[in-house]
């Protein structure tokens, strides 16, 4: 979902750029959205901001476990579009209304370590670029391709991503189809007219191909996760940012859960969550149909952030009573071209025996600083 960078990118290029007197206004998330598949996938540039989020967990052939995290978003920064003109024109080469990030993050379970880069691309002079037509989203070097998307079921997502000797070459196929959060096709963040997005998420995509750690290659097989989102102007200007919650259980169900806080420490009221079947059947979920109680704090050594730590998690309809715990308390992603938050791998055992149910994954925003969405 993920995120947390999104405004401060943002607002980082849009310093400067040039806007038409009267431009035409961003396209903002509405009910009643139908979602049409393998269209969705792509990109939608009439909309502020987007992204599609991957997280996941795989296990190597030596059993050694891995968390990744690899994220592709995209800002535009006025309503009407601006192609870059020739350079015979005059006008700069660099001139677009498109800029692109990309986080990538791998947790060593067994080597107790953190890793974590960033991309930063502006859509001019191709450095960036998100197709409106098919699945092909690109920030610098790494990249999301969807193939083939004419037939779902032969779908076949690929990720790439490099830095620092540490490498993903993925493919992700789909075991369940998109699950649709919220009602009506929007997932609702506040009371204000704009605060909604188009959200769905793949909650469980077999996973293989070879990860790269410390220049040490390892062929690799997993779960992933993948959240597609977009809107306009999301957050109220009372909200702080989000605490979200992916758990894949090990019984074949998915659960998100979606914490919106308000800056003086309070929860919002649109606050929801989707519990997936295993038939891939959603059901929303309600603020009053969960309880997410954090049991302990971890403070961020760089950002001084002060984040919750260990939760447990109670949906009583779906019989479900949760511990997670984190898999390593220092999963923070400090960024330099954006807020820094925390998105980390968790373990999800039965709160009562401690047997292990299943795996997921926490982020945490607006901690650090609020998020301006």
């Amino acid at each position: 979902m993920k995120r947390a960078a999104v405004a401060a990118i943002a607002a980082v290029v849009l310093t400067g750029a040039a806007t038409r007197t009267t431009p035409a206004p961003f396209a903002v998330a509405k009910a009643p959205y139908v979602f049409h598949f393998p269209g969705d996938h792509a990109a939608h540039p009439a909309y502020q901001s987007e992204w599609w989020y991957f997280t996941g967990h795989l296990r190597a052939a030596n059993g050694r476990r891995f968390g990744y995290e690899l994220t592709f978003f995209r800002f535009r920064l006025r309503p009407e579009d601006v192609v870059p003109e020739p350079k015979t024109s005059g006008r700069s080469r660099w001139r677009g209304d498109q800029v692109y990030a990309a986080h990538f993050a791998i947790t060593d379970d067994a080597g107790r370590k953190f890793f974590h880069a960033e991309r930063l691309a502006r859509g001019a002079l191709g450095l960036g670029a998100a197709s409106a037509g098919q699945l092909a989203v690109r920030a610098d070097d790494w990249s999301l391709v969807g193939r083939p998307m004419s037939d779902p079921a032969r779908e076949r997502l690929t990720l790439h991503a490099a830095a620092g000797g540490n490498q993903v070459d993925l493919v992700q196929i789909p075991l369940k189809p998109p699950a649709i959060h919220g009602r009506g096709g929007v997932f609702r963040k506040a009371a204000c007219g704009t605060c909604a997005s188009h959200y769905y998420s793949y909650t469980r995509l077999g996973t293989q191909g070879v990860l790269t750690y410390e220049r040490m290659k390892f062929k690799v097989e997993g779960l992933s996760w993948m959240d597609h989102e977009f809107g306009t102007n999301e957050l109220a200007s009372d909200e702080a940012g989000w605490d979200w919650l992916a758990l894949q259980l090990d019984d074949g169900r998915e659960l998100m859960l979606y914490i919106l806080r308000r800056r003086d420490g309070g929860t919002v009221p649109q606050s929801a969550g989707s519990l997936i079947e295993r038939d891939g059947r959603v059901r929303a979920l309600s603020a009053d149909r969960f309880t997410v109680t954090a049991k302990g704090r971890w403070r961020g050594p760089q950002t001084h952030a002060d984040y919750p730590s260990g939760w447990r998690v109670q949906v009583a309809e779906a019989k479900l009573d949760v511990s997670l715990m984190p898999v390593l308390d220092a999963q923070e992603i400090v960024l330099t071209s954006g807020p820094s938050y925390w998105e980390g791998s968790v373990d999800v055992r039965d709160a009562a025996t401690s047997r292990t149910l299943g795996q997921g994954y926490v982020e945490l925003t607006g901690y650090v600083e609020p998020v301006v969405l």
